[in-house]
């Protein structure tokens, strides 16, 4: 049995009890209320596996997140058990490096501290008590260190007790302006108030919890990692523990309008200066990983400055000499990781491709790729080369039947065995929206994408009304994969057909499909949308034409309001989160300026025309079809103003609309209770216009 086959013949298993007890549609409080499972870790020899399980308790609107552990040679004689105790919120789990223990960071003590506990079991032991919350870590080679980001203040350099003393001083300061002398001022949803990520190392094996830790990379002033959502893997022990690498974008007045990451190495006792590795690529340089002998570093690396989608290449630098190659150049996908085999040879890594997140295979030698798990998305792996019987693998995989689901195997022939639920077994009572992929011809003949799902109550001969999902990024893509925000399944399982379709733009169709967007934001992925939809209503009988709301976020938003002046003849409705309404007020506004400035070709005052070409507001007069607008006040990214502009032009013309705003949301809804709101809202928008 191939592996492809393998792995369908164990979904298919695992399917069955559903398709036998299933009497409803999947519904919101279903996808806010679901336990989901993360951070898949293997222990050195391969034996263990701890994995995170985050439970939901929704009447206090709050999530918590234990750590449980599989012996995987027992197989499923011995399910997973609990590891860390009842009560405890913990997460960012890691095994020492001979597996008898496992670290974690937990707040249990008032403050996120490194705790560790045996696998054995037994109580977990405190190993930091720093003035300040560990944000991250991650251990040396052999255990005896560990690398600790703070959220500090720069001019406090090693001094964890002075940051903690400023900040309590800001605490009780009776005024509360603030003086800025340049950006960023904000970013993403939250203010800047001086502090950067740092990272320092500490001694572990100590009797007493660490309460010191030596700063390193001190003179490269810039967040380590970024902020908002970077995280550790751009940050690399070498495998003697004597230096690091870490990847870092400096903090100056021209970091808003930047994407010049550089790799750093520094030294682990803090002595002497960083040394900048790429300093010849002006764009992004990000992931490093250490070659088993310490001579080959390995990272990922972008060309194009000032382009955050542009594609990541896998390459390899020798240490010694600076010399660097790119690895697998014909291959026209972006990377997002780096895992190598023991033997140097292999690189792992996953990457978007034609609507799925697959696992793929890299011969650094060669530059060939295969694919080794598809079927979906896979959002994290790990791989341990000692196993019994060879390599063991374990990965987190998603599709739009089910949240991450941990499963091992699928390398070097080893059948595919889950260890976690799908979401349909955690829901029996569940019938899903069955879906498939479809193409067509869209702009300048290309051959684009999209998937259709159908309601759980399908039946053959009959028209459903039309949920149809424009997704943001613009940079992105609505494949086969799960989301806690904009789920298809939430309206399948309200008795909508879905459509989404991957136009110009998206990723994992080729980066010369991704370039196609820049500075045509409302012709060629409008042009998409309007043949998908017409090649959509050709293949699928059941799609009701009459019946059809166009929805979407972000990027999607700004469609949304551009289809309202430009083509909105098919929509009985339109829902708009977050989306773009002027152009130009975009680009002064946005905190990452990178981004406006790339998509538009430049400053709102060097073209000015470019923000006016694709500018909904100035196709207002055309507005005609009932719209919901949704927005956050903490969305910095398109601010609040963007959202109230929308709904006034809407209600100042007469239009029928709704304007729904979360005041203590960003640019998502993550709340569990203010996702339930967001989708009955939105839910109730659609059965206002087009039933059922």
């Amino acid at each position: 049995m191939n592996l492809r086959h393998a792995i369908l013949s164990a979904a298919l298993l695992l399917a069955l009890p559903t398709f036998a007890h299933a009497e409803r549609g999947f519904d919101v409080r279903d996808l806010a209320k679901m336990d989901r499972y993360s951070s898949p870790t293997l222990s050195p020899n391969a034996r263990k596996l701890v994995f995170a399980k985050r439970v939901v308790d929704f009447d206090a609107n709050k999530a918590s997140t234990s750590l449980w552990i599989e012996d995987l040679f027992a197989r499923d004689a011995a399910p997973p058990v609990r590891l860390t105790p009842e009560g405890w919120n913990v997460n960012s789990p890691a095994f020492s490096p001979d597996g008898t223990t496992v670290y974690f960071l937990s707040a249990k003590n008032g403050s996120s501290q490194l705790y560790a506990q045996l696998v054995a079991g037994g109580t977990p032991k405190q190993l930091t008590a720093f003035a300040l919350d560990v944000d991250g870590y991650k251990l040396s080679p052999d255990g005896k260190q560990v690398a600790l980001v703070f959220s500090t203040f720069p001019q406090c350099a090693s001094d964890l007790e002075c940051a903690k003393k400023q900040l309590d001083a800001d605490g009780k300061k009776k005024t509360s302006g603030v003086v800025f002398d340049r950006m960023f001022i904000r970013h993403w949803d939250t203010w800047a108030d001086g502090r950067l990520n740092r990272v320092f190392v500490a001694d572990l094996g100590g009797a007493a919890p660490a309460k010191t830790a030596v700063l390193i990379g001190g003179d490269v002033e810039g967040d380590i990692p970024s902020k908002p959502f970077g995280d550790l893997s751009d940050l690399a022990w070498a495998p003697d523990g004597k230096t690091l690498v870490f990847s870092a974008r400096r903090s100056d007045r021209e970091e808003p309008w930047s994407t010049n990451f550089d790799l750093y190495q520094v030294n682990a006792d803090g002595t002497g200066a960083a040394t900048n590795l790429t300093s010849g690529n002006p764009a992004w340089d990000a992931g490093p990983v250490f070659g088993k002998d310490g001579r080959t570093l390995y990272y990922r690396a972008m060309k194009r400055p000032g382009f955050e989608a542009d594609r990541f290449a896998l390459k390899s630098m020798d240490l010694a000499s600076g010399n660097t190659r790119e690895i697998a150049p014909q291959w026209d996908r972006s990377a997002d990781g780096i895992t190598v085999s023991a033997d140097g040879r292999t690189i792992y890594t996953t990457a978007q491709d034609t609507g799925e997140h697959p696992l793929f295979a890299v011969d650094v030698e060669s530059g060939g790729v295969t694919k080794l798990v598809g079927d979906g998305s896979v959002s994290a792996f790990e791989l341990a080369d000692t196993g019994p019987t060879g390599p063991t693998l374990v990965f987190a995989r998603n599709s739009m039947k089910s949240g991450d689901q941990l499963f091992t195997g699928g390398i070097a022939g080893t059948p595919v065995r889950a260890i976690t639920p799908s979401a349909g077994e955690m829901l029996a009572d569940v019938a899903w929206g069955e879906y498939e992929q479809f193409d067509f011809k869209g702009w300048s003949g290309d051959t684009v994408h999209g998937y259709v799902v159908k309601p759980w109550n399908y039946v053959a001969g009959q028209k459903y009304p039309v949920a149809f999902l424009i997704h943001g990024g613009p940079q992105g893509s609505f494949g086969d994969g799960w989301s806690y925000r904009w789920n298809p399944q939430t309206y399948a399982g309200q008795g909508y057909a879905v459509v989404m379709i991957d136009f110009h733009g998206s990723t994992g169709y080729g980066q010369a499909f991704t370039d196609a967007i820049s500075q045509h934001w409302g012709d060629r992925p409008l042009e998409d949308l309007q043949k998908g939809w017409k090649a959509a209503l050709a293949k699928y009988d059941f799609l009701d034409a009459e019946k059809a709301c166009a929805l979407g976020a972000s990027y999607g938003g700004f469609m949304v309001n551009w289809i309202a002046g430009n083509w909105n003849e098919p929509w009985k409705c339109l829902v708009n989160h977050d989306g773009v309404f002027d152009q130009r007020a975009m680009g002064y506004a946005t905190e990452e300026l990178w981004f406006t400035e790339w998509e538009q070709g430049g400053t709102p005052y060097d073209v000015p025309r470019n923000y006016e070409k694709f500018n909904p507001v100035n196709h207002v007069d055309e507005w005609r079809v009932p719209m919901l607008v949704v927005h956050g006040q903490l969305d910095y990214r398109i601010p609040v103003e963007q959202g109230i502009a929308t709904f006034t032009a809407l209600q100042r013309r007469g239009i029928e609309s709704k304007f729904l705003y979360f005041p203590d949301e960003n640019h998502w809804v993550l709340k569990p209770q203010n996702s339930v709101l967001w989708h009955d809202t939105v839910n109730g928008w659609l059965k206002q216009h087009i039933g059922p």
